[in-house]
């Protein structure tokens, strides 16, 4: 296995091993919106290594979550889409940027724009998770699984923004210092 390969694979496992706790210990709970720095990880391997390394991050650390969270359960496996979705539409955003000659993080506007994109689908996939999981285990009501749709949608957006504020110097710092190549 070619070295490259070998440090790739490391960045991602350790982009995954950050997931847990940014998503678990640097969050604020707002009523029953979690706003938290886990996608952080998912969002820098999207940009340095694009759709298929952030997916698995983003399901190996939401894995680990959902575990020390909730442990295994029926829909354990469906609560991996959401996040897997972020680092999709990112990862996607990111290797397109790069066919039209420029790196996602160095177009601000756009990688903004994708991540926003990216964290509509990750609430609108969360919500059908939840309410999947609500007609499974029989605890549906409208008002517990879309009464706060808007709300999360806006916190989303807002962490969104933060999230690619935050990604973009650091995967522009990380390839400078050669420390990473991926996309």
């Amino acid at each position: 296995m070619p070295k490259t390969n070998v440090k790739r694979m490391c960045y991602a496992a350790l982009l995954a091993a950050m997931y847990l706790p940014l998503s678990l210990y640097a969050a604020v709970q707002v009523g029953n919106v979690r706003i938290s720095f886990g996608s952080l990880p998912v969002v820098i391997a999207a940009l340095l290594f694009g759709p298929l390394d952030a997916v698995i991050v983003a399901m190996v650390g939401e894995f680990f979550k959902q575990l020390l969270t909730f442990g295994v359960t029926y829909t354990t496996a469906l609560y991996l889409i959401p996040p897997a979705l972020r680092g999709l539409v990112v990862g996607l955003g990111a290797a397109l940027a790069l066919r039209r000659g420029r790196r996602l993080e160095e177009r601000r506007a756009l990688c903004c724009a994708v991540c926003i994109l990216a964290a509509v689908c990750t609430t609108v996939g969360n919500t059908l998770v939840n309410w999947l999981d609500s007609v499974i285990f029989h605890y549906y009501t409208p008002a517990l699984i879309f009464g706060d749709f808007a709300w999360r949608l806006i916190v989303g957006i807002i962490n969104a923004v933060l999230m690619a504020s935050l990604a973009m110097p650091l995967a522009a710092v990380l390839r400078k210092r050669n420390a990473v190549s991926g996309l």
